[in-house]
């Protein structure tokens, strides 16, 4: 089935996201669950995107139109004479794309009701994306922060705005792309931890907060990265001779291509 040809994120994965966050988000759920100290759990919460009103009617994703038939007024007839019924024809409309749900792990504390600890997310497009699902992020993001739970924001997409938890200006520039993971911990909200990333090195083991008593735990995000490429058998299905989905810049596509051909894949820059 193949692996990952990449040391890091492949950005090949960036076109398949819908299934990718899936398996992720899932991937690092598992992971987590038996580091958690007694009285914690992991579990996967799910929300719906909301991005269909007025204001991003005009920008939203299209999907297949829906058909209404209608009586043409230049229909054929289909034989005889007066009375016949006129040919119908289709009339295509255009229509909004469903919400998308997303989903986002929660560590509980079973001892205190179950008080959210900490929220880990994937980000999606739909996150990232001008509009009503960005504002949504943005909500969330805040309720989260101001209940004092630690935040944990994983930004594996090129393609989309800054949303993270802390300033664009606050983060050095080499640390701003191609990949952004920030972490808040609801002891110190005045601080944000963020990853350096880099396209030709593994993704960064992180420090996942709990209560304020308890050790962090580690979260291996280039294991879970390998495994959805694995599982999901996107070496079948990755044409590597088209450029991802937003392009590389010119070195990185042209590391990207020595990568490739190195292993014997096909790449155009």
């Amino acid at each position: 089935m193949g692996k990952n040809p990449f040391p890091g994120m492949n950005p090949w994965l960036e076109s398949h996201w819908g299934d990718v966050h899936t398996r992720l988000t899932t991937y690092a759920c598992d992971q987590l669950q038996p580091l958690l100290p007694s009285g914690l759990r992991a579990r996967i919460e799910e929300y719906v995107s909301v991005d269909s009103d007025e204001e991003n009617a005009q920008s939203a994703p299209r999907f297949a139109p829906d058909v209404r038939v209608i009586e043409h007024p230049g229909g054929t007839e289909a034989s005889g004479g007066i009375g016949t019924l006129v040919a119908a024809e289709p009339l295509l409309v255009r229509r909004i794309a469903e919400p998308e749900t997303l989903r986002y792990i929660q560590i509980v504390d079973l001892t205190a009701g179950h008080r959210i600890v900490t929220s880990i997310e994937f980000l999606s497009p739909a996150n990232k994306a001008h509009g009503p699902g960005c504002r949504q992020y943005r909500k969330n993001q805040r309720q989260m922060l101001d209940g004092r739970v630690n935040v944990v924001e994983i930004d594996l997409l090129r393609a989309g705005g800054w949303v993270l938890a802390v300033s664009k200006d606050s983060v050095p520039k080499p640390c701003r792309r191609p990949y952004r993971i920030c972490v808040v911990r609801a002891a110190n909200p005045w601080t944000a931890e963020v990853y350096r990333t880099a396209l030709d090195q593994p993704l960064p083991i992180i420090r996942v907060p709990l209560r304020c008593d308890d050790a962090d735990v580690p979260l291996n995000l280039q294991t879970l990265i390998d495994a959805a490429y694995f599982n999901g058998r996107y070496a079948d299905d990755i044409d590597y001779s088209k450029p991802p989905r937003p392009k590389l810049r010119d070195a990185d596509a042209q590391w990207a291509a020595r990568v490739l051909t190195d292993q014997g894949l096909y790449h155009e820059a």
